[in-house]
Order: C-alpha cells, then sequence, then structure tokens
C-alpha cells in the first residue's frame, strides 16, 4: 500500500493563531511559491490550491507555479458554476500541457450563497449540482475529443470542441467533495477520487459505502480522499498544547459570528463539520486525536489530527483500511508545518521516506524557517 499525501496552499493568508493576532502573513505569490518548492523537496505528492473570494485566483497560482517546480501535482479548484465548460476544458488542456500532466482538479460547485451572488450566481443547492452535472458532462467529452451538441437547463452548447487535448487522457482527473446525496451521486458519475473532510471513522466509512455503491450502478471505481489538518509533535503533551495555542486568541464573539455565518450555508458538509463541536470550546476532541478546533472559525475542512508522530500515522493508517489511498492535508502556518509533518510522520507511512532537509531549502526565499522570522531576499540567498 502507498498513500499519496497532499499539501494546502493558503492562498487566503496564514497565520500562526487562529482569531485577531499580529502574525498574519499575507497570500503573496512569494510565499505560495516557496510553500510549493518547499512541499516538492520534501517528498509530497501535491498541493491543493483552493477557491473563494478571499482566495488569490487558482489557475492564475498554478500557472506560477510550473515554472518553479517539477513533480509535484498541482490540484487546482474547478468552480463549475463560473464560466462555460467549452472554455474550462481549453485552460485545463492548455495547464496541463504547461505543467507536463501535473493537473488535477477539484470540481467545486459552491457552498455558500452570499459569496456565490456576488459572482452572479443565483442557484440553489440543488441546482447547482444539476448545472455540475451538465457541465461535466460537456466537460468531459470535450476533452476525450469530441464534438459536442448539449442542450440541458443550465448549459448548451452548439459544435463545441477542444483542439488542444491535454497530456493526461482522456482529461486530469478530477477529485471532489461533497457529503450530500446529490454531492455522492456526482461523485460517483464523473469523478475519479472523492473527497472527504475529517469525520471520525466510523462517519467516513459510511460516505466511503454510499459514493462506492452509487460508482458501481454507473460502471465505474473511485478512489477516496481525507481532507484534514494536522499537529504533530515529538509528544503527545505538546501536540495538545500546541492545539490549545492555535486557539488561543479566539474569543466567544468571534466563534459566535464565525458559526452564525456558516450556518447560513446550505452545505451539508458545513453543517456536518458545525455538528462535531456544536460551537463549544470543550467539546473539541470528537473521536480519538481528531480535534475540532479549527472549526470553530475555519469554513470547510475544520477537524486536525492531534498527537506524537507515532499517534497520527497511526489514525492516517485507520482511515487508509477503510479504503483511503490519499491525504490532503494542512498545518498553521503552512509553510513550517509542512516540514515538521514530512520530518516526523514520513517515516512512518507506506510508500514515504525520511527526510533529509539541506540548509538551502530551509532558508530558501523569504521566510527562514528555523529563525520563524521574514529574511531579505538578499539574506536568505547568501
Amino acid at each position: 500500500m502507498s498513500l499519496d499525501i497532499f499539501w494546502f496552499l493558503p492562498t487566503s493568508g496564514d497565520t500562526r493563531y487562529l482569531g485577531k493576532s499580529d502574525s498574519g502573513r499575507p497570500a503573496t505569490n512569494e510565499y505560495m511559491r516557496q510553500i510549493a518548492v518547499a512541499a516538492e523537496n520534501l517528498g509530497y505528492d501535491g498541493l491543493l490550491i483552493p477557491t473563494g473570494s478571499s482566495c488569490l485566483d487558482p489557475w492564475i497560482t498554478a500557472a506560477s507555479l510550473v515554472p518553479v517546480t517539477q513533480r509535484i501535482k498541482l490540484l487546482v479548484a474547478l468552480r463549475t458554476s463560473l464560466g462555460n465548460p467549452t472554455a474550462s476544458a481549453r485552460q485545463a488542456a492548455t495547464l496541463d500541457q504547461a505543467c507536463h500532466g501535473r493537473l488535477l482538479l477539484n470540481v467545486v460547485p459552491g457552498g455558500d450563497a452570499t459569496e456565490l451572488a456576488a459572482d452572479g450566481i443565483f442557484l440553489d443547492h440543488d441546482q447547482r449540482y444539476e448545472a455540475a452535472d451538465e457541465f461535466l458532462t460537456v466537460w468531459r467529452q470535450l476533452l476525450s475529443g469530441e464534438t459536442v451538441d448539449f442542450a440541458g437547463k443550465h448549459v448548451r452548447v452548439e459544435g463545441a470542441q477542444n483542439f488542444f487535448p491535454p497530456v493526461q487522457r482522456p482529461h486530469p482527473p478530477l477529485y471532489f467533495g461533497g457529503s450530500s446525496p446529490a454531492a455522492h451521486e456526482l461523485a460517483a458519475k464523473h469523478v475519479d477520487a472523492y473527497l472527504t473532510w475529517g469525520e471520525p471513522p466510523a462517519a467516513v466509512a459510511e460516505k466511503i459505502a454510499d459514493v462506492r455503491a452509487r460508482a458501481k450502478k454507473h460502471g465505474r471505481t473511485v478512489h477516496f480522499g481525507v481532507r484534514l489538518h494536522v499537529i504533530v509533535r515529538e509528544t503527545n503533551e505538546q501536540a495538545w498544547a500546541a492545539a490549545e495555542e492555535l486557539i488561543s486568541h479566539l474569543d466567544d464573539d468571534t466563534i459566535a459570528d464565525a458559526q452564525q455565518n456558516y450556518a447560513k450555508m446550505d452545505s451539508e458538509g458545513q453543517r456536518r463539520m458545525a455538528a462535531l463541536h456544536g460551537g463549544q470550546r470543550d467539546k473539541l476532541e470528537v473521536s480519538p486525536n481528531l480535534w475540532a478546533g479549527v472549526g470553530l472559525v475555519r469554513g470547510g475542512a475544520g477537524t486536525a489530527l492531534v498527537g506524537d508522530p507515532q499517534t497520527v500515522a497511526a489514525r492516517l493508517l485507520e482511515y487508509a483500511a477503510l479504503g483511503v489511498d490519499r491525504f490532503v492535508l494542512s498545518g498553521y502556518p503552512h509553510l513550517e508545518e509542512a516540514f515538521r509533518f514530512a520530518e516526523l510522520v514520513f517515516p512512518l507511512l507506506p510508500g514515504k521516506q525520511a527526510v533529509t532537509v539541506s540548509d538551502q531549502v530551509l532558508t530558501g526565499g523569504a521566510f527562514d524557517v528555523r529563525a520563524g522570522k521574514k529574511q531579505a531576499k538578499d539574506e536568505a540567498a547568501a
């Protein structure tokens, strides 16, 4: 068994603490490139580049990483509610050519009505999945080399073609995460890998079983992955102390405001994340070593595995035993935690090797990992 381990690119900014603090790092292209290069050198298999109104554009960001990386795969958000499948197919093929077949696409129908409205999209939950189904039907046909005529409820094309084939055939692999029945059906019908946020293993097992059964009805098989944060330290005591430190700047009003905003969303996955902790600080370990503190104020993936290297590796392997063969991980701040996780946990995972980090990698770019502070470019290069 071999596991694919992805890291997360914080294109909305980075920090050492959740909530208000003076430790924030802006989402500069320079910092994104530094994390990407570090992740590749450390042996991560891919990078998730997210989407959202507070994020850098994922496609432009991915394109900026092509010249500075050679091996690592780029998992780029594909918003099916924005644009059209013909133009999107052309973009995907072009970027896949540019990165020599390293492109992966993370399908995002959308989940925040306020954000969608700002983008001019006024579809409810089920309508978004209807539109995504039509979009992906046309998109996949185009990248398979077909000329497409399609007239659906949300998508219509006549004589659509894609003249620039991707490196990966029939198309770059599609990833997707969603927890509603409509989401599971979309995954079963169209995607190559289904991602769930980090719920307790029993809940993850139920989702895997449902998607797998639905995919079988379509004559398909699907890979499975989990999107998690990680807080790993050399001892369990240090790891739990780091978890508490991460939320040490949060006050009750900030948590309440965040939870009220998430409650307005029609995302089933977000509802399930919120239900794990109920906004309460004293109910955060929702399963052994699975901590929901991140979800107090962060939308989307809100849980972290907390513990020493052996414990975190064991929890990951529990998910793997359910059929999970890839993990998309993150930690605050993302540059330093990419190093920490690779150094401490990679040697304990199948298919991974011990990490040897050179001084050049540690100090490359504008941030010195060892010093934990900004460095001038010429100082770092010296």
